[in-house]
């Protein structure tokens, strides 16, 4: 057998069995224990194993972290980072809150995540990454799976009585003085079930999305609805003081 055939199976053998002492190792591979020392060595110095007195144990794999696809590449990403945080002081331990898709409202769910909070979403990125990360709480609204829109969407038009919560943290394409519109018509429609059934609308949107028109996309909700802005301090000076007037509470961060 040679060092490298030999090498792969000591390694094997450390993974199922755990750990694996120098007796084992010249008895398992009729090796002199000098030969086994140099083969811990060399194994330990390439990460494979790590050595222990009088043998040798495996390597703990960490668990990954797992987030879609690189968040930390999107648009804006400290400022709504920033957005997440401030976001998430407004939550109180027990409470339930809607979060919805979106960077920042996955953000949003990674700054909670740990915390004394149930969290109810049909963002199928942020479920993952709760679960993944152990948070206590979560809440997946039930229906089928969009994967172009990483949503989990349902079609029964009374959804919204299965849900409801403190808070809903939602984003769109554009804030004007008329409202929030979002341009992904079957995200709009599957959020305007459940908003109903929420106590506070806080919207999270970065300072480019605060614009006095909009090209194109749905009419989510007016400003009316709205009962909290987050946003950055570069936002459009008119609407924000426009969206203030209506009776909308707004954070600069």
């Amino acid at each position: 057998m040679n060092e490298i055939t030999r090498h792969n199976e000591i390694v094997s053998l450390v993974n199922n069995k755990g750990m694996v002492s120098v007796a084992e190792l010249v008895s398992s591979f009729s090796i002199s224990p000098a030969t086994a020392r140099r083969d811990i060595t060399k194994l330990a110095e390439q990460g494979r194993i790590k050595k222990v007195r009088n043998g040798i144990v495996k390597i703990k794999q960490k668990k990954t972290i797992w987030s879609p696809l690189d968040v930390t590449n999107t648009d804006n990403y400290h400022e709504k980072a920033k957005i997440a945080v401030r976001a998430a002081k407004l939550c109180q331990e027990g409470e339930n809150l809607v979060i919805n898709c979106g960077s920042t409202a996955f953000l949003l769910g990674r700054e909670l995540c740990g915390k004394n909070v149930s969290i109810i979403t049909n963002y199928f990125p942020l479920a993952c990454y709760l679960i993944e990360q152990d948070h206590e709480n979560v809440i997946i609204m039930g229906g089928l799976y969009n994967k172009t829109q990483n949503l989990i969407l349902n079609p029964i038009a009374d959804i919204a009585n299965t849900y409801a919560g403190k808070w809903m943290f939602t984003s769109g394409k554009r804030l004007t003085t008329t409202g929030l519109y979002k341009t992904e018509v079957l995200t709009a429609i599957a959020e305007q079930q459940i908003v109903e059934k929420i106590e506070k609308l806080v919207v999270v949107v970065d300072s480019t999305k605060i614009d006095p028109s909009v090209d194109s996309g749905m009419l989510f909700c007016p400003i009316s609805k709205i009962d909290i802005l987050i946003t950055g301090k570069q936002a459009n000076k008119y609407v924000i003081d426009e969206i203030k007037r209506q009776g909308v509470d707004v954070i600069l961060v």
